[in-house]
C-alpha cells in the first residue's frame, strides 16, 4: 500500500510530509528546502511553466504572468469582496468565469484557481515520489478553518486535478494542534491556534475532547486577516532599504523592477538572519548605475530596528 502524503497547501507557501514510523517527515524539495513557494509563473518568451523558487526568482521582472496567493481566489466568486480587494493588489489579472467564480487569465489564456494551484500540489507530489521512490496517489490537504464548502470542495479538486485522491481536508488549526502533540495531553482541553504565515493570519479557538478513548478537536471560533503576513514584514525592509539608499545615493531603487527583485530576496533572507542574530548585512554590489557608474547597496539592520519597524504590525496581529 502506497503511503499517504500530508500537504500544507498554504497562500505563500508549501510543504509536503509523511509518516516515517511514529514520527512525521517533512520532505526537502529539489532545491533542498523544506517548503516551497506557491507560486506559478508562465514566462513571456517560452511554453514552460515555473513552480516554486524558479517562479519566485522571476516574480518582480514577469509580474503580470506570475501567479501567486491563489490560494485567495479558490472556490470564490468574482463578485465577492474579497476577490474585488485582490484584484487592486495583485499584478496579474483576475477574471469572472462564465459560471461567475474567480478566475485568472494569463497570455490570453483563462484559468480556474484549482487548475493553478494543481500546479504547486504536483510539485508536492513529485517532491514526495522522489524522496520514497515510489508512485502517491493519495493525500490529507490542510484549509484554514474558515473555509466554506466551496472552498474546500475545490481545493479537493485541484487534488484530483494533480493526481490524488484527497482522503480528507483537515483544518490547519487542528493540524497545527496535532503536530504539537495536543492530542497526546489528557482531558478536555481549548486551546488558541495563533498562525502567521506568509500572507495570512489566523487565529482559532479549538475546543479538544475525550471521548471513549479518543480525542474529538471542534474549532470553536477562528479570526484573523487575509492580508497580513510575513511578506508585510519584508515589504517594511525593502522601503526602509528604498529610502535608505534614496538618501544616500540619490537614485530611487523603486523604479527599477531587477533592482526590486533581488531588494524582495534580501528582505526576506535579513527577515530570517534576525531570527537568530542581532544584526544583519545586507550587501547587494552593482544593485543600479548611473552616469557616474555602478552603485553597490551596503548597510546593516539590527533586530531592534527590524522590530520596530513593524511593531504596529504585530499589534494588529
Amino acid at each position: 500500500m502506497s503511503k499517504i502524503i500530508g500537504i500544507d497547501l498554504g497562500t505563500t507557501n508549501s510543504c509536503v510530509a509523511i509518516m516515517d514510523g511514529g514520527s512525521v517527515k517533512i520532505i526537502e524539495n529539489s532545491e533542498g528546502d523544506r517548503t516551497t513557494p506557491s507560486i506559478i509563473a508562465y514566462p513571456k518568451d517560452s511554453e514552460e511553466v515555473l513552480v516554486g523558487q524558479p517562479a519566485k526568482r522571476q516574480a518582480v521582472t514577469n509580474p503580470e504572468n506570475t501567479l501567486y496567493a491563489i490560494k485567495r481566489l479558490i472556490g470564490r466568486r468574482f463578485d465577492e469582496d474579497a476577490v474585488q480587494k485582490d484584484i487592486n493588489l495583485v499584478p496579474y489579472k483576475i477574471v469572472k468565469a462564465d459560471n461567475g467564480d474567480a478566475w485568472v487569465e494569463v497570455k490570453g489564456k483563462k484559468m480556474a484557481a484549482p487548475e493553478i494551484s494543481a500546479r504547486v500540489i504536483e510539485k508536492m507530489k513529485k517532491t514526495a515520489e522522489e524522496y520514497l521512490g515510489e508512485t502517491v496517489t493519495e493525500a490529507v490537504i490542510t484549509v484554514p478553518a474558515y473555509f466554506n464548502d466551496s472552498q474546500r470542495q475545490a481545493t479537493k479538486d485541484a487534488g484530483k486535478i494533480a493526481g490524488l485522491n484527497v482522503k480528507r481536508i483537515i483544518n490547519e488549526p487542528t493540524a497545527a494542534a496535532l503536530a504539537y502533540g495536543m492530542d497526546k495531553l489528557t482531558g478536555d482541553k481549548t486551546v488558541a491556534v495563533y498562525d502567521l504565515g506568509g500572507g495570512t493570519l489566523d487565529v482559532s479557538i479549538i475546543e479538544m475532547e475525550d471521548i471513549d478513548g479518543e480525542k474529538h478537536f471542534e474549532v470553536l471560533s477562528t479570526n484573523g486577516d487575509t492580508f497580513l503576513g510575513g511578506e508585510d514584514f519584508d515589504q517594511r525592509i525593502i522601503s526602509y532599504l528604498v529610502k535608505e539608499f534614496k538618501k544616500d545615493q540619490g537614485v530611487d531603487l523603486s523604479k527599477d523592477n531587477m533592482a526590486l527583485q533581488r531588494l524582495k530576496e534580501a528582505a526576506e533572507k535579513a527577515k530570517m538572519e534576525l531570527s537568530t542574530t542581532n544584526e544583519t548585512d545586507i550587501n547587494l554590489p552593482f544593485i543600479t548605475a548611473d552616469a557616474g557608474g555602478p552603485k553597490h547597496l551596503n548597510m546593516k539592520l539590527s533586530r531592534a530596528k527590524f522590530e520596530s519597524m513593524v511593531d504596529d504590525l504585530l499589534e494588529k496581529s
